[in-house]
């Protein structure tokens, strides 16, 4: 499995300040056994995230294409919309998952608008911009996601082989 790691953040993109989400989900992906095939910071810019997230799953380059940041409510935050724009069918269940996840840290857990789809081959998810929330999030969906890059791919799974 192959991931591609964005940080979305258009001051990190103008170089101010240290990315600490995009290293933690990087780790987060490793820990799944991904191989990084990329990194990169992308400004709060919609077409700017809309082109990485194509370029990322069209090029066959990645099964996994995990973003951080932009997922609030502050009107800068369209990753979501991006992420919506380009994915081929919606993930939902990872989304609810997600949220469902940062309940039990935080009473504004229902204000995350993580998008989780698929686009061609590839699953992209949109994480929170806090490395803390990654973690917190990464251990409740990370156990499934394999097998979802398993099914994408066409791997034989314990699923489809009837188990």
């Amino acid at each position: 499995m192959r991931a591609a790691i964005i940080t979305i953040s258009s001051s990190l993109s103008r170089e101010q300040g240290a990315d600490e989400s995009g290293p933690a989900l990087a780790e987060f992906a490793r820990g799944l056994g991904a191989e990084i095939a990329a990194t990169e910071v992308v400004p709060d810019e919609r077409a700017k995230i809309e082109w990485a997230l194509r370029h990322y799953a069209d090029s066959d380059v990645c099964d996994l294409v995990l973003t951080t940041g932009g997922t609030g409510f502050s009107p800068d935050d369209v990753t979501p919309e991006a992420a919506l724009a380009v994915i081929d069918r919606e993930a939902p269940g990872i989304a609810e998952a997600m949220r469902a996840a940062s309940r039990p840290h935080t009473d504004k857990w229902m204000l995350s608008r993580a998008v989780a789809g698929i686009r061609k081959r590839t699953l992209i998810i949109t994480f929170p911009g806090s490395p803390k929330s990654i973690g917190q999030i990464g251990q409740e969906i990370g156990p499934a996601l394999p097998h979802a890059i398993a099914l994408l791919n066409r791997d034989p799974t314990e699923h489809s082989r009837g188990g």
